[in-house]
């Protein structure tokens, strides 16, 4: 018990406080959060992953292991989602964001400072935590749009949309000058360094900033499963396969701790673009980030413990 509570404060607290802040503040004074989201995603992020590469050692190997358990694993979530929508009876529209909700969990504004905190900064750790950062966005914004049947954008556009974003040239510049050995000259390091540092404060002011922005005026049971499957379903689900395969040690804990975070605001906000009923999505967010504060503390103690 005292280990647990040690987490909740020494880690989930910190990050809790900030993004409280972010909300308060958008409460107050309605800051562009449209303008908030392209400060994350094309100034901080694409450094942060760059950084975050360029200075790790990473197993290539392993590498491309991780990215098909990220497959497999939410291939099975999507199965696992799609039977438990279908037992709740829910329609067409909301079982596509009952599945998205569980698919799409918040592995950057909230997985990266998490990750940061219970690592200490290690490079190695952040390495692994940046490739389920990737996934994660690449497959929201690909199969989360698709899935709810875009109508103004094309698939092939939606796809070719996340190639243009700087996340993915981070990605992709990071793992090149990593695995090239490629020297970086001094002024452009110094600089990246202060773009990656202001990563972990902005990025959880601006997941405050995007729950303010949120709307909902009911709670539908169903919307609460999908909350508590996001939860306890999807880590109970990576323990399961992380066990089987036999994974262990730093990447492990990495990716059980990742995997119990809350339904990502990306879910809600292609919602809003491409669903009829935006509403369901935004409570699946709401209560899933508002009950991670304690099933994370609980999954970060079993990920230390276990693995």
């Amino acid at each position: 018990m005292n280990e647990f509570i040690f987490i909740f404060t020494s880690i989930i607290l910190p990050i809790g406080l900030i993004v409280g802040t972010g909300h308060v503040i958008q409460l107050k004074f309605k800051l562009d959060r449209s303008t908030l989201a392209k400060l994350s995603i094309h100034y901080v992020m694409p450094a942060f992953i760059f950084m975050s590469l360029y200075e790790s050692s990473i197993d290539f190997s392993l590498l491309f292991g991780v990215m098909l358990f990220l497959i497999l694993y939410a291939l099975l979530s999507f199965i696992l989602s799609r039977l438990i929508a279908k037992v709740m009876k829910l329609d067409k529209d909301r079982t596509v964001l009952f599945t998205n909700a569980n698919l799409f969990y918040n592995a950057g504004n909230y997985g990266v400072p998490v990750n940061d905190l219970v690592f200490r900064s290690d490079p190695y750790a952040m390495s692994i935590q940046v490739m389920l950062v990737v996934f994660q966005n690449m497959f929201a914004f690909s199969y989360g749009i698709f899935s709810l049947s875009a109508k103004n954008v094309g698939q092939a556009k939606a796809l070719l949309s996340y190639f243009k974003m700087p996340i993915f040239y981070g990605l992709l510049l990071g793992l090149i000058f990593n695995y090239f050995h490629l020297p970086m000259p001094a002024p452009f390091e110094t600089a990246l360094d202060y773009m990656r540092n202001a990563m972990i404060g902005l990025v959880l002011f601006i997941l405050g900033a995007q729950i303010a922005g949120i709307r909902f005026s009911r709670l539908r049971w169903s919307a609460f499963v999908g909350a508590l499957a996001r939860l306890i379903i999807g880590p109970a689900l990576a323990f399961a396969m992380l066990i089987l395969f036999n994974m262990e040690g730093v990447v492990a804990q990495v990716i059980l701790i990742t995997s119990a975070m809350p339904a990502a605001v990306n879910s809600s906000i292609i919602a809003q673009e491409y669903s009829d009923d935006p509403e369901y999505a935004a409570e699946i967010v709401m209560m899933s980030t508002l009950l991670s504060s304690v099933t994370v503390s609980a999954i970060i103690y079993i990920a230390l413990a276990v693995f």
